[in-house]
């Protein structure tokens, strides 16, 4: 019988709790796989609530860029810096409209966050959705409170900092992440729209999710909720 050193237990134990706290940047493409599922998957309720007060195309659009990337991704072996990177290219050179570039921007923003990190972990993920909020916020006007995408990503994003500051755990960052997504994507209900096509009807927008704040959503929690899976 071999008996475990006091030093060899506290090295384990060490190990087994970083192990727990970050995943492997090469097994986490199927992060992106589950992405691309996810928008085909909510296609028609984006496009039903797109045009409640929109032109009633964001979830064909949205699917159709992500099944473009589904397609360029067929038979590759890639990490999820690799996979985000050709998911926002995708999205910025064959969408169009205002989403492409928007996405485009979050995910080339996470892509080059993690590109360098063999292990994703609290502090390497925290780099990503930051980086993904300020890359809009350069390209972009809208402020939250706007009924926009940026209702959903910001309050995910400082819940996200704000439990990582705290020292909660990976997990428990992303979930509060998810949990502040949900409630500011709930919240555009009642916005009145300041930017974008719904911005025309002025208090007629009120009482609608918006769609890209809807869109955010899914994406943020299935990145949040594919993330924890790898923990």
């Amino acid at each position: 019988m071999v008996v475990e050193s006091k030093y060899e237990a506290i090295n384990r134990k060490t190990y087994e709790v970083k192990k727990l706290e970050s995943f492997k940047n090469g097994d986490a493409g199927v992060i992106v796989d589950q992405l691309i599922h996810t928008i085909q998957e909510q296609r028609d309720y984006l496009s039903e609530i797109d045009g409640k007060i929109g032109d009633g195309d964001h979830g064909i659009n949205m699917n159709k860029g992500f099944t473009m990337c589904e397609e360029k991704l067929k038979g590759k072996t890639y990490d999820l810096s690799e996979g985000l990177s050709i998911l926002g290219e995708t999205l910025l050179d064959d969408i169009g409209g205002s989403m492409g570039p928007l996405y485009g921007m979050l995910f080339d923003e996470m892509s080059m966050a993690c590109e360098d990190a063999e292990d994703v972990d609290a502090d390497v993920f925290g780099e990503m959705i930051t980086g993904a909020v300020e890359g809009i916020q350069e390209i972009s006007p809208a402020q939250v409170g706007d009924k926009s995408l940026l209702d959903t990503l910001v309050p995910a994003k400082e819940a996200f900092v704000a439990a990582k500051e705290e020292g909660k755990d990976f997990a428990q960052c992303l979930d509060a992440m998810n949990e502040a997504a949900e409630k500011g994507w709930q919240s555009t209900k009642d916005l009145v729209a300041k930017i974008g096509r719904a911005s025309r009807l002025g208090e007629r927008s009120r009482g609608v999710l918006d769609a890209g704040a809807t869109s955010c959503y899914f994406i943020i929690t299935t990145i949040g909720n594919g993330a924890k899976g790898l923990l």
